[in-house]
């Protein structure tokens, strides 16, 4: 598009000493339903540009949705004049941006069915079988389902010689079933996160035979039993439940502009300072995170970031120790990097972008190991299933989570369902204490689409995943 070229041109010529324009097109459908009823629809689309220009050590962003060349040369002379002043008040020499070079490439999100092709009616029908299902069951009084599809086209140009076509592609189904019953409710969902995928993606899940099982399982929840007072236990944990624990305990520490203190949004700064890496035991011997932004199928899978860095994989804690960050061609250099990982990303055309955390997810155990066998080889444990609340400290050391479903374990079995359980722990004796990690065959991956970070707010997306582990003596309880 002539517009590209136009920005990059009017940036060089005013004096900027890096700049870059992504021209962006966002579609996302939303669709509710409660009960047997509709309750909303949305389409909404944006559709717009935003130019970064980088001076003297500074940066400046400027947006619109106006294409015209008058339009162009003025919003790249808005960035440039908030760069200078920006660059008024900055510290020392300011930024340095990591070396990258130019590329000219396309990525698409590999799909074969273009969930905004599919007619609503289809989803909507889909959607009343699930719920319909669901109020089968005498006990179940409230089923909701939430759908969202969302694509992202955009075209990116920097003065390195970049010029990148992007399409990327991803759906979220979730519901829940609410069970009544002895004067108490309980809710069970169904939550796989989302993927980076078509419509085809929904049809393998055959959400209606899972809709029975979550059913089922809520009732089975609101007549449990809660544990009781809180003691040191082994903790089971599946997938989906350690993506969210994850999530906050080991993504966001290892953002590398938490780190430094630049952002302190949403649950603060982070305890993984830069004098511990390479040193710090952050978990257990086999404790390997691993982020991955090539991931099949994953929320930060797009081909490149939003600073035109491709796409990589590295080890955030290697063998247990703290390795390495994630960041972005401004946050690399101030702990002595020269390249970037490819963090940065925005969400819509207007934001800038920021450090995000990549596709992060615990390495799968070495040895052949099931979750049967893993519980069988437990003496005294709870087993959870999926996610539920969580809380966590300013320095993302001290937390508490909760869960979906909940199971206990004596002497190698799964004995009662129980309900109401939290459990307490702490960086770095929870991943220090992981003793087991099921192997490769019982990988499973959760793409978390609502990740809020910044001022003004962004909804970043990312994708968690691992196998099912075991945590040795860790606090765990029922509460009210």
């Amino acid at each position: 598009m002539k517009y590209l070229k136009l920005a990059m041109d009017s940036a060089l010529s005013l004096g900027a000493d890096y700049a870059d324009i992504r021209i962006q097109k966002s579609r996302t459908e939303t669709i509710y339903l409660r009960n047997l009823s509709l309750k909303n629809t949305s389409l909404q689309e944006l559709y717009g540009y935003g130019i970064r220009v980088f001076k003297n050590g500074a940066w400046g962003f400027a947006h619109t949705n106006i294409f015209t060349e008058d339009a162009v040369h003025k919003t790249v002379k808005k960035a440039l004049a908030i760069a200078q002043e920006s660059a008024r008040v900055k510290q020392g020499k300011g930024l340095t941006l990591a070396f990258e070079r130019g590329y000219i490439d396309t990525y698409k999100t590999p799909f074969s069915e273009d969930p905004f092709a599919i007619p609503l009616s289809e989803k909507v029908e889909m959607m009343l079988e699930v719920n319909k299902t669901l109020l089968n069951y005498e006990e179940i009084k409230k089923a909701v389902f939430m759908l969202e599809c969302r694509k992202d086209e955009k075209l990116f140009a920097s003065t390195l010689g970049s010029s990148l076509n992007i399409l990327t592609v991803y759906i979220e189904p979730m519901f829940s079933a609410t069970a009544v019953a002895a004067g108490d409710s309980q809710t069970r969902s169904f939550r796989h996160g989302g993927r980076s995928s078509g419509w085809e993606w929904i049809r393998s899940l055959n959400l209606t035979e899972k809709a029975v099982q979550i059913a089922e399982e809520a009732i089975i929840k609101v007549n449990a039993a809660s544990l009781g007072a809180e003691e040191r236990r082994d903790l089971i944990l599946d997938p989906i439940h350690l993506s969210l624990t994850m999530h906050e305990s080991v993504g966001h520490p290892t953002e590398l502009d938490r780190v430094l203190g630049w952002e302190a949004d949403f649950a603060g700064i982070s305890f993984a300072t830069p004098e511990k890496l390479k040193t710090f035991r952050y978990g257990s011997e086999i404790v390997n995170f691993v982020a991955d932004n090539t991931l099949p199928g994953g929320l930060a899978t797009a081909g490149y970031d939003d600073d035109g860095v491709p796409n990589q994989k590295w080890y955030i804690v290697k063998d247990g120790i703290l390795n390495e960050y994630g960041n972005t061609r401004a946050t690399a250099p101030f702990i002595g990097l020269n390249m970037s990982r490819g963090c940065n990303r925005a969400t819509n055309y207007y934001d800038f972008p920021i450090n995000r955390i990549p596709n992060l997810y615990l390495e799968p155990g070495r040895e052949k190991l099931s979750p049967q066998e893993l519980i069988t080889d437990t003496e005294d444990g709870i087993y959870i299933e999926d996610q539920g609340s969580f809380s966590i400290d300013q320095h993302r050391v001290n937390f508490q989570f909760g869960g979906d479903m909940f199971w206990e374990i004596k002497k190698g079995k799964k004995v009662r369902p129980l309900k109401k359980i939290i459990y307490k722990s702490n960086n770095p004796e929870f991943w220090n204490s992981v003793d087991a990690i099921c192997d490769k065959r019982f990988f499973k991956t959760f793409g978390v689409t609502n990740c809020g970070k910044g001022q003004p707010g962004q909804r970043g997306r990312m994708t968690h995943g691992g196998a099912t582990a075991r945590f040795r003596k860790i606090r765990v309880g029922g509460s009210q």
